[in-house]
């Protein structure tokens, strides 16, 4: 069976039924391998020049040397990132990887000696250590691309690498669209279905291998539900209007979507197109972070939480104790609210309410002076000192150090939901939500209470989203302490 044709008995199945009943095999996420092979070229190259240093014997000392390791593994790292190897159409390719690898930390360790001499200083002690060095660190990076590629060339076999992708449309422009995905595809997604509005007339029930799942309207909970990666839009052009109608439900979501241009009679510039296999798209709108962002995302999301926790542990201990001094009831307090890709997860808090007060839902936005919340609490809201555990979300991997604040599922401005207030309010979760944001440091923290605030908190996180860079992140956290003196809205 072809590895972008889902099993026969998720093709039988009802929409209502498809979650329960599919048969498709585990995914691998791709951010993860990315990451996992990232994390081993820096601690390749970063032990393998101490163990260098310390067998062979250097003049530097241990900082020097630790610095030293840190700049070539940052170059080395940066440089394959340059040449687009921290993907996994490279990251198949082992022997290629290999000798790239090699070539870069080659340079990287050059770079050492040049700028040893430049510095005036006798490079020459440095020959041995700079010669196990490469030899130890390429025999480690090489190892770990062995390892990486045999286990992605595994997943691909078993279609646990594939991308998942719907259909919007029907009939015989996505019957002869499918046809040609068929033929040079096939490894890279699996096709769950189609959506399409049109009776079985004009849009049959069944296209090829494929049953039609549900109607446009079905499509954005389908693909939140499934983690759908992929749209495919096969409508022909002159469905203008019902493009234009289908994208403004769609575009919300953490999904690239692509206009098949298969069938098109406008040909334009290759590079204007995306392919899937030899098939042509137009490209309507992209995940906001590509896999390498992710993993780099996620890598300084784990770093940074573990250390913040380490570093913060007194004052846990200090804010424990005068929680439980202050009221009875937990030191903790766990509130349900919105995800990445809406999926909700139980932020931690501090308890910073009376216990038999506590609202979970966030049903009433805590105001000035609100009677509920306890005397210690009011000292940890106004300095966020209350949102602190939840870095241990961040460690668990269900918020980052920096994005869209996660609010309550319930919460409302002006009497009005938040997602019925402001239009593509949702689009805010098509990244993980964060602990820090964009709108947290330009003063747009606290009660929500007017449709004003959270129309700035949504378009400083559209802001943040469509920016993003590992700068921008560390920008952000820098700024965040500064930020916390701004007390104004936070009761």
């Amino acid at each position: 069976m072809n590895a972008h044709v889902p099993p026969p008995e998720f093709l039988a199945q009802d929409y209502s039924k498809l979650r329960a009943n599919a048969k498709l095999p585990p995914r691998i996420s791709q951010p993860r391998v990315i990451a996992a092979v990232l994390v081993a070229d820096f601690l390749a190259v970063n032990l393998a020049g101490v163990a260098a240093a310390i067998s062979v014997g250097t003049q530097m000392t241990a900082t020097t040397v630790t610095v030293v390791c840190l700049i070539v593994s940052a170059f080395v790292i940066a440089a394959l990132q340059w040449r687009y190897a921290y993907t996994i159409p490279a990251l198949r390719n082992g022997v290629r990887q290999i000798a790239e690898s090699g070539q870069w930390l080659f340079l990287g360790l050059a770079a050492v000696i040049v700028a040893t001499f430049l510095l005036g200083k006798d490079a020459a002690p440095l020959r041995g250590w700079i010669a196990l060095w490469f030899a130890g660190g390429w025999c480690l990076m090489a190892t770990a691309r062995v390892a990486a590629s045999a286990l992605i060339a595994r997943w691909k076999r078993e279609g646990r690498l594939v991308r998942r992708a719907v259909v919007a449309g029907g009939g015989q422009t996505a019957a002869d669209l499918i046809a040609s995905l068929d033929k040079t595809a096939r490894d890279t997604i699996s096709i769950l279905g189609l959506f399409d509005d049109r009776g079985e007339d004009r849009s049959p029930e069944v296209v090829g291998p494929y049953r039609k799942l549900g109607q446009f309207e079905d499509l954005a909970a389908f693909c939140r539900e499934e983690n759908v990666d992929l749209i495919i839009i096969a409508l022909p052009p002159t469905a203008e209007e019902r493009v234009l109608q289908l994208l403004k439900k769609l575009w919300v979501l953490p999904i690239d979507i692509r206009i098949s241009a298969h069938a098109s009679k406008l040909k334009l510039r290759a590079r204007a197109y995306n392919y899937i296999g030899d098939v042509p798209f137009l490209p309507l709108f992209d995940r906001p972070m590509s896999d390498w962002a992710i993993a780099v995302k996620a890598i300084e999301d784990r770093v940074i939480a573990a250390l913040a926790l380490l570093a913060l542990s007194p004052l846990f201990a200090v804010v424990a104790i005068a929680i439980k001094r202050d009221s009875r009831g937990p030191v903790f307090f766990r509130q349900q609210r919105y995800g990445f890709n809406n999926e909700p997860i139980r932020v931690f808090k501090f308890r910073s309410m009376y216990a038999d007060q506590s609202d979970m839902k966030a049903s009433k936005l805590v105001t000035k002076d609100d009677p509920r919340v306890t005397r210690v609490g009011r000292f940890i809201r106004k300095t966020s000192i209350d949102e602190l555990p939840q870095l241990i979300n961040v460690l668990r991997g269900e918020l980052s150090l920096v994005g869209p604040r996660p609010l309550a599922m319930q919460a409302k401005a002006d009497g009005v939901t938040y997602d019925d207030a402001v239009e593509g309010y949702f689009a805010r979760h098509r990244v993980k939500p964060g602990i820090t944001g964009w709108a947290q440091i330009n003063g747009w923290r606290g009660e929500t209470d007017t449709l004003d605030k959270i129309e700035q908190r949504v378009q400083h996180d559209l802001h943040y989203i469509d920016n993003w860079s590992l700068g921008f992140d560390l920008y952000i956290l820098l700024k965040t302490p500064m930020s916390l003196l701004d007390t104004r809205n936070a009761y």
